[in-house]
């Protein structure tokens, strides 16, 4: 792909290249669904324990997405994904959450951000959009979960006002990764979501959305994020937006929209 900026690394995960470009030691990425020990219809590498898949092969995988990054899934950390805007700032503390069982992850929690070391966030996908934020200056990863709910409920803005107001850090100091997530082609959505689209952005319609026949629309959820963040001050040479579509890249992703019962691809970052 032309310009693409997360770059397979290996069968089992892309690296997001420009965040690794400004700090190699980052661990920074997004998985596959390749190279796994999970069954149809989750084969092979879901990393997700919420949708029915067996509970060992998923944590195997986990263990083998932790052995090629060389962090352990001690030091993992993940949150119960509501579709929410809600998000929590954790630490070493928090290390294991989610790991082995759903009911020990963070909850009600669709974004978190660290300013420890040897502290992997992870957050779960097969369609919606990850989004990553990342300050080299002030040492702060974060990651969030925005489907169209969490989108429209603000997520991205909200982990930028948590990093300028809670961690002082300035605007042009932060840097955001858009990553692997269903295209605006294969994105059929109607009035209702379309109407919570309107409620937060007045202009760049024609960018966003486009009406193919009633009460039905095709819906950039990746560029609505951009633009989200634009208007709350990160810079547009500081967000960078990946070309993969979930839905069409059926040997690399898992799609809900494609496929319903599925696996869950993961979204990690972390500093070592």
């Amino acid at each position: 792909m032309i310009n693409e900026t997360f770059v397979l690394r290996n069968n089992v995960y892309m690296s997001v290249e420009p965040f690794k470009q400004m700090n190699d030691r980052l661990l920074v990425g997004f998985t596959t669904r390749k190279d796994g020990y999970s069954m149809e219809p989750y084969s092979s590498l879901n990393l997700g324990l919420h949708v029915h898949d067996n509970d060992e092969e998923v944590i195997a995988n986990r263990e083998k997405l932790a052995n090629e990054l060389q962090i352990a899934l001690a030091n993992w950390v993940f949150s119960e994904q509501v579709h929410g805007s809600n998000i929590k700032k954790v630490s070493k503390k928090d290390c294991g959450a989610g790991t082995h069982e759903l009911t020990n992850a963070i909850l009600d929690t669709d974004g978190l951000y660290t300013n420890d070391k040897n502290v992997l966030l992870a957050s779960l996908y097969a369609d919606c959009v990850p989004l990553y934020f990342y300050s080299p200056t002030y040492n702060i990863v974060g990651l969030a979960h925005a489907g169209w709910k969490g989108t429209v409920g603000g997520i991205g803005p909200k982990m930028v006002q948590r990093w300028t107001e809670d961690e002082q850090i300035p605007l042009e100091a932060i840097y955001v990764a858009i990553g692997p997530s269903i295209s605006k082609e294969k994105y059929e959505v109607d009035d209702f979501v379309i109407s919570k689209v309107k409620d937060v952005v007045t202009n760049h319609h024609h960018l966003l959305y486009e009406e193919v026949k009633p009460n039905k629309y095709l819906l950039d959820l990746k560029e609505l994020n951009k633009q989200l963040l634009i208007r709350v001050g990160i810079k547009e040479e500081h967000i960078f937006v990946s070309n993969y579509c979930t839905y069409k890249e059926s040997d690399l992703f898992f799609s809900y929209r494609r496929e319903q019962q599925t696996g869950r691809m993961m979204s990690f970052i972390g500093r070592t």
